[in-house]
């Protein structure tokens, strides 16, 4: 019994190694793997101009347009009160 509890243990260690392996720095995704990795779930922010006006403009991972806001913050409250995750476009 103890045997396989020592395997329980090793088999969810060696879960948690495989998982910190795959750490990736998001600054340097392409638009493609950013699309894939959580069009639910990201959004990015960026500054437009809409009809002679300075607002931003919100989009989905996959870059489909979602709304606009007056002001980077009032974007980023909508966002999070989505329940997603927020990220700026220069």
């Amino acid at each position: 019994m103890d045997d396989s509890h020592n395997q329980t243990d090793g088999g969810a260690q060696g879960a948690n190694m495989t998982s910190a392996n795959i750490a990736f720095d998001i600054r340097h995704l392409s638009a493609e793997q950013l699309g894939v990795l959580g069009v639910s779930h990201i959004a990015y922010v960026k500054p437009v101009v809409l009809n002679g006006e300075h607002g931003f403009a919100i989009h989905a991972a996959d870059g489909t347009p979602m709304a606009v806001a007056g002001d980077r913050d009032v974007a980023i409250a909508a966002i999070l009160q989505h329940e997603m995750q927020p990220f700026a476009v220069h």
